[in-house]
């Protein structure tokens, strides 16, 4: 008897071992009760998981409740660990995955979204679907970057059409448009000649 319980712990701890190893690999995850999906319906919403780096398998509860406390996430995860549940597994962006189960949620019924964790933080259900309509972070970063980087390179664009002005020899200060055109300067006023001296008058003989 006690041989035989030794086997089920020694089980049971391969079992929340590997379950925290998962965990660990990934970054993010969203909770959802599986119940009444047929097996297509598992392999294709797992399929559209795949395409977004992320993994969707049904977990044991009391095994799950000890891996996520285990590592360190916040209790809030415990309550979501309760009847049929499975978990998506995330290693890219957190709210594609998120997008991908509420869609496939409005199609299929009998999926429910129950609630996310996003960098340990806990997402409640109206929290993780608002989550799933904002863009990535890639995405998010790249309109950052853009605004931070516009100032930026309009003082790029304007140098280098400052250099393409010098090159070609162009003043690199325009006058305005409509000015006059600049006189010319006058020339310089001659001296008047000295009076030529008279001829001397021949010599008396």
């Amino acid at each position: 008897m006690a041989m035989r319980a030794s086997k089920i712990q020694s089980a049971k701890a391969d079992a929340i071992g590997e379950l925290k190893t998962k965990i660990g690999a990934s970054t993010d995850f969203v909770f959802a009760e599986y119940r009444g999906l047929t097996v297509e319906q598992i392999t294709n919403l797992r399929k559209q998981l795949r395409a977004k780096n992320a993994e969707f398998h049904v977990v044991k509860n009391n095994f799950a409740r000890i891996a996520f406390d285990q590592l360190g996430f916040p209790k809030a995860v415990e309550p979501m660990l309760a009847g049929p549940t499975a978990v998506a597994f995330a290693r890219g962006e957190p709210n594609e995955v998120a997008k991908i189960l509420v869609d496939f949620a409005k199609e299929v019924p009998a999926l429910k979204v129950k609630a996310g964790v996003v960098d340990k933080e806990f997402f409640d259900q109206a929290a993780i679907a608002a989550f799933s309509r904002l863009p990535g972070r890639n995405v998010l970063l790249a309109m950052l970057m853009a605004t931070m980087r516009a100032p930026v390179q309009n003082l790029v664009y304007t140098l280098i059409a400052l250099q393409e002005k010098l090159a070609a020899g162009t003043p690199a200060a325009a006058e305005p448009a409509g000015s006059p055109p600049a006189e010319p300067a006058p020339a310089e006023t001659a001296a008047p000649a000295e009076a030529a001296a008279p001829a001397e008058a021949p010599a008396q003989a």
